[in-house]
């Protein structure tokens, strides 16, 4: 889904040609799902780990294209801005340890990462959001040369015809307006893919829907931006607002957000999130694989696989024409760090509450409208483990709101029963969810540390100073893999 494109500029009729691609892939991929046994295979577990590079001083380090060269690693590939970098981790089948064997591999590259870093005078940060960015790190300066980001940049500031405007409330209130999408930049994350098969799909899709706020809340990672504290995932209305296209009038309808959280419940099948994708959202991106890739088969649907690419949903249906073809669920809610054992620690807390979930998710969905869960979602990005929430309820015939820390404490059980059910050893499961429960205890997330460390260093320095002394203790303390229920204020 991050394929380079070879052209920056669009002609009428490469629109045209687009969609009717689009809808050709739409009907191979309902004629796929029809297919016995597509999709059928052991279950796995993916993951993209975004990265800041820094350097002695703690602010953006602008050289990722030259560490990329120098790592000379198929695996770690570029991002929209020059100082953020992405590691594509191996896929990991669920019965081999597939959460340990990721966070080994974490610790591996970020290893080889860090050290080349070093000979530039860098380091490497894992977080939401870097504590240090000043607004001269964004602007057409700081865009990675590909085609594809200045392509993609170029579309949406076509589209939206004048400065995005970024205006996030919280405890030090952020408004400002930028030129461009290069803000977008700010937000790094740990994206988790899960291979689902298609009888599965709805359901487990759904159930992740639902449980998301629950592990946000516990997860934030993001709490500043500029200097202004604003909410525990600051990322959530960042990445929103940062790429808005709309010109929204409060008198008038208003086309649907590129990034959202669903326009409702699936249904059924999983083709419906698919052709939402084709039907809402205008293509950015129309190029089209050539002719020999349309006598591939499986199929490599490229077109539809490029549009998903810009349609940024926070949990989205992929199709991967790998091993005969089979769909995935990528998550991509979660923040990067604090620490590789807290990242996998929420993934494996993430999926084994959906897998938990699941077998009663359409008993639990009559009793939660969509809007809730919308309603959750952006609650748990804002307040984290006071966030209140609306939660389903079977033996109220209902919902009622909770403290997001009650609702996680007292579905924590059914997290283990899911990770049993798909096959996870009961080491690891009780290893990464003991990491949560650690975290529900002592009611420190990776954001309450940067705010809480913050504070204190803020009665002693100026305000800069405070943030660059701040972050080098993050970063001190998440080199070392302690979980941060464990850092020390």
């Amino acid at each position: 889904m991050g394929t380079e494109i070879d052209r920056t500029e669009f002609e009428e009729a490469d629109y045209i040609a687009f969609r009717r691609r689009l809808q050709q892939n739409l009907e191979q991929l309902e004629q796929l799902l029809a297919s016995p046994g597509f999709g059928a295979g052991p279950g796995s577990i993916g993951s993209e780990l975004e990265m800041y590079l820094v350097d002695a001083s703690g602010y953006p380090l602008y050289a990722n294209q030259e560490l990329q060269e120098q790592a000379n690693d198929p695996q770690l590939t570029l991002e929209l801005n020059r100082y953020n970098l992405e590691f594509n981790l191996s896929p990991q089948a669920l019965h081999a340890r597939p959460f340990a064997s990721t966070e080994s591999e974490i610790l591996e590259k970020l290893a080889m990462l860090r050290e080349l870093a070093q000979t530039r005078g860098g380091q490497v940060v894992l977080t939401g959001i870097l504590p240090t960015l000043r607004e001269s790190d964004f602007g057409p300066h700081c865009i990675t040369d590909s085609k594809r980001f200045h392509a993609l940049v170029a579309q949406l500031i076509k589209r939206r015809g004048h400065a995005f405007s970024v205006d996030i409330n919280g405890a030090e209130p952020l408004k400002m307006a930028m030129a461009d999408i290069t803000l977008e930049g700010a937000n790094t994350s740990f994206q988790v893919h899960y291979r689902v098969r298609p009888e599965r799909f709805a359901d487990t899709f759904n159930a992740l829907q639902l449980v998301t706020p629950l592990v946000l809340a516990m997860a934030g990672n993001s709490p500043t931006l500029f200097g202004h504290c604003l909410w525990q995932e600051t990322r959530i209305p960042l990445f929103k607002q940062s790429i808005d296209t709309r010109i929204r009038d409060r008198y008038n309808w208003n086309e649907p957000a590129r990034v959202n959280y669903g326009h409702g419940w699936v249904r059924r099948h999983p083709l419906e999130l698919f052709a939402e994708a084709v039907r809402l959202y205008p293509p950015l991106l129309p190029v089209c694989a050539s002719a020999e890739d349309h006598q591939q088969q499986p199929p490599l649907l490229s077109e539809l696989r490029l549009h998903q690419s810009t349609v940024w949903a926070w949990n989205r249906p992929v199709y991967d024409p790998l091993g005969g073809g089979h769909l995935r669920i990528e998550m991509r809610t979660l923040p990067a760090g604090p620490t590789p054992v807290d990242m996998v620690a929420n993934a494996a807390f993430l999926i084994g509450l959906a897998e938990g979930l699941r077998p009663r998710i359409n008993d639990l969905l009559p009793a939660l409208p969509f809007h809730l869960a919308e309603y959750n979602f952006y609650r748990a990005a804002q307040n984290g483990l006071d966030a209140r929430l609306v939660w389903p309820e079977l033996d109220q015939n209902g919902f009622r709101e909770q403290r997001a820390a009650t609702v996680v404490g007292e579905l924590l059980p059914l997290a283990y029963r899911g990770l049993a059910d798909i096959g996870i050893e009961s080491s690891e499961a009780e290893r990464y969810l003991g990491v949560i429960a650690q975290r529900l205890a002592r009611r420190q997330t990776g954001a309450n540390w940067q705010v809480g460390r913050l504070q204190q260093l803020r009665k002693k320095f100026p305000a800069e100073e405070a943030l660059q002394r701040m972050l080098q203790d993050f970063i001190n303390l998440s080199v070392s893999n302690q979980p941060v229920a464990e850092w020390p204020l």
